[in-house]
């Protein structure tokens, strides 16, 4: 998340003291006109002249004493960098003037430093509690310093932004509606006033994606930026508006609204062109600056050196003249050792440029390798899971039931070693975000203690699930990532115990300022144990404990996995271990509780399934057309459909797909993704253009994050990765035929 430019030429300071130090006024007019001159070099994109005019600005006033010169100089030299992309400098110059804020004790320039300082932090989404905790600290100084309410009214207003940007419309808007009532004190620009209605649009859509106030207010703001020439404004509120009518239905006012966006938005590039190039230029010049800088002050210190050197060589002459020829030579040979180290430096800075250029090629090509091998592979797993499920359920087959489990659970580990390796491979490329959704903690559990149900009955364990009462049933948070946790954790616990228990408690730590739940996770067993000398590196990528009593096998991953995702979640992993006497592997999690009623579907086991259907036969007459182009993964869909009663219908690629749908009615489409002739989004996206309401769910054994948002642009309702669990699978299905039939409550 980045904060709209025009946010940020919103940060008024209307109450910010200038300290200024009791010298003549014409050093203060001196200082001033530096200030004044590196304002319009900035706004020219000569980056460098201003440069140079913040770095006089800053000499002076540190000699002047002038404490408010010296916090603008920083802070000007932060918005230079910031401007140019150069997010390390910037911050590092915005803290330098909050910090000189802070040592001079100046209430308003603490509280404008704050603000700066969090405008950087709101570049990176990830880090959007970071910036919102700056700008409440920005509120407590004016409030310490017993200001109006008032001087916080962007302060307020950037709070409320940044929530929205990452979708948490209702802690937004207290802050929204706190810049509203302020804002009516005096009279504000007409750009301050737009932005916060698209605010207020932006609210009301993420609370209500069809909601009519929110198309009343972005309809009105557009107009009014549109007459304003605020092109940028009107391109937003244009926007959200196109999705508010797509939503609604009404797509000629959902195309008419697109159509306004894009002319807006080719207006604003051609006014943005000369600027960008203008940047552009200003960006090299810097750099080039900066580069030049470096090498000058490298030699004024050398040259600095050689004065105090010669200085004292004239004093000691008449006495010393030896002392001075042998300086020369000793300079003469420094010299030319600095010539060769030059010389080195730049061969070695060639070589690390050939370096980091090969580095990145090939981190890109092993993306690449990885996403292919992943749909290689799970494209036959599908085939060998699904199989050997359907064999499972099968009860003629009982004889073999063991070995049906034994190549269900082979063909499980294989799945899981695949998905820790493509993990892994994210993690090392910064590709792993976290997602917010809802989940109930319950039911995430007990899939997840399903899911190990083989191996615990092969090593003769008991495991133990304890969940504080104390806890609400249902948190929003990265269920994946924390059920890919647990699931490394209790599949460690397994591994190295036999004839054991392991105990996984999930307990409430109490909760924290911001009312989010501090949620303990533990993992104990009692098992081999770990020894002290081994507790460090069993954290790390390939490395396995060695027992002579065991003979386990695995790839080393799975520790290392739980490590780094936990870092992403900003929290780390606890282990207590004695050798011979099990292990314990604990965490905490800030996760947000929710209502249980805003989970969208309750989670069914095949169990619950099974009789609903043996008494209502609810599902007997739904008709489900299973699109894809693998015959034996098209053959195990319609098997696992239709042992559950379902009826189904079989098409080989995305146009068949189309001649179908349009000859018959379907309740739901089971749609691939890759297939040949045509695949599966450009399949749905024509489907789109003459039926809207029947469920397209995608099946795919793409890595879901790769794609997840041009399955669902395309119009497709939701996504199951194969190989997929059979519960999982129903479930999904159930969850979106009940919106077809309008029996929510059945589930």
């Amino acid at each position: 998340m980045r904060l709209q430019p025009t946010l940020q030429l919103l940060i008024l300071f209307f109450c910010a003291p200038i300290l200024l130090a009791q010298n003549p006024s014409t050093e203060t007019d001196r200082l001033e006109k530096l200030l004044d001159d590196a304002y319009t070099q900035y706004y020219e994109y000569e980056y460098k002249k201003a440069l140079e005019s913040c770095l006089s600005l800053l000499n002076e006033a540190r000699a002047a004493g002038n404490d408010y010169y010296i916090f603008r100089a920083y802070n000007k030299l932060g918005s230079i960098h910031n401007s140019v992309k150069d997010t390390a400098h910037s911050r590092i110059y915005f803290e330098k003037a909050l910090q000189h804020a802070l040592q001079i004790k100046s209430d308003s320039l603490i509280s404008w430093g704050y603000n700066d300082l969090a405008n950087v932090y709101a570049e990176d989404p990830s880090r959007y509690l970071k910036t919102i905790t700056l700008y409440k600290e920005g509120i407590k100084v004016n409030q310490r310093a017993g200001l109006d309410d008032y001087e916080n009214l962007t302060l307020y207003m950037n709070i409320g932004w940044t929530y929205l940007d990452v979708e948490r419309p209702e802690a937004a808007y207290p802050y929204l509606q706190k810049t509203r009532e302020l804002s009516k004190q005096k009279k504000q620009h007409p750009l301050f006033l737009i932005n916060l209605d698209i605010l207020f649009g932006r609210y009301h859509f993420y609370t209500d994606p069809t909601s009519v106030q929110a198309i009343q207010i972005l309809e009105e703001t557009a107009d009014r930026a549109v007459k304003g020439n605020y092109l940028e404004q009107a391109a937003s509120s244009y926007e959200y508006l196109a999705k508010l009518y797509n939503n609604s239905g009404d797509l000629a006012l959902a195309n008419s609204s697109l159509l306004k966006q894009l002319e807006l938005k080719d207006k604003l590039h051609k006014h943005q062109m000369e600027a960008q190039l203008n940047e552009a230029t200003a960006k090299f010049e810097l750099q080039q600056y900066q580069s030049d800088l470096a090498v000058a002050r490298n030699e004024q210190v050398y040259a600095d050196r050689l004065v105090a050197k010669s200085r004292l060589l004239v004093v000691i002459f008449a006495v010393a003249f030896i002392i001075l020829f042998s300086a020369l030579i000793v300079f003469y040979k420094s010299l030319k050792a600095r010539k060769r180290f030059i010389s080195k430096l730049h061969d070695k800075n060639v070589e690390l440029t050939r370096a980091k250029e090969k580095a990145e090629r090939l981190s890109m090509l092993k993306t690449q390798f990885f996403s292919t091998v992943s749909h290689e592979l799970r494209t036959p797993l599908y085939g060998v899971i699904g199989i050997s499920s359907l064999l499972l359920d099968n009860k003629k087959l009982n004889d073999h039931r063991n070995d049906l489990q034994s190549l269900k659970f082979s063909a499980d580990y294989l799945l899981a070693l695949i998905n820790d390796v493509l993990t892994l491979n994210k993690i090392e490329a910064n590709g792993i975000r976290l997602e917010h959704n809802a989940f109930h903690m319950g039911t995430l559990m007990n899939n997840i203690i399903r899911s190990f149900a083989f191996g615990l009955e092969q090593n003769n364990n008991q495991l133990h699930l304890r969940i504080d009462s104390a806890l609400p049933d249902s948190f929003v948070s990265d269920s994946v990532r924390l059920s890919q946790i647990l699931m490394n954790l209790v599949g460690n616990a397994v591994k190295f115990n036999e004839n054991g228990n392991i105990w996984v408690t999930i307990h409430n730590m109490g909760e924290t300022k911001s009312g989010n739940y501090k949620v303990y996770f533990e993992v104990k067993d009692d098992g081999i144990g770990i020894p002290k000398e081994q507790k460090n590196a069993i954290f790390e990528e390939f490395s396995q404990m060695e027992n002579k009593n065991y003979n386990y096998q695995g790839t080393g991953l799975g520790l290392s996995i739980v490590k780094k995702l936990l870092s992403v979640f900003g929290s780390e992993i606890s282990l207590e271990s004695e050798l011979g006497s099990g292990a314990t592997f604990s965490f905490e999690i800030e996760m947000e509780a929710i209502p249980s009623s805003v989970v969208e579907a309750r989670e069914l086991s095949d169990e619950t399934y099974e009789t609903l259907t043996a008494e209502e036969h609810f599902f007997d007459n739904f008709h489900i057309l299973v699109v894809d182009d693998n015959k034996i993964n098209q053959k195990i869909t319609q098997k696992i459909l239709e042992t559950r009663n379902f009826q189904c219908s079989l098409a080989n690629d995305g146009e068949e797909a189309i001649v179908l749908t349009r000859e018959g009615k379907f309740d739901l489409i089971l749609m691939d993704i890759h297939m040949p002739r045509m695949n599966g989004i450009e399949a749905t996206k024509i489907i789109r253009e003459f039926d809207q309401s029947t469920p397209i769910v995608a099946l795919t054994a793409v890595e879901v994050a790769e794609m997840r948002k041009s399955i669902l642009e395309s119009g497709m309702n939701d996504i199951i990765l194969k190989p997929y669990d059979v519960s999982q699978f129903l479930n999904t299905l159930f969850r979106n035929l009940s919106a077809v039939v309008g029996h929510n409550e059945t589930f």
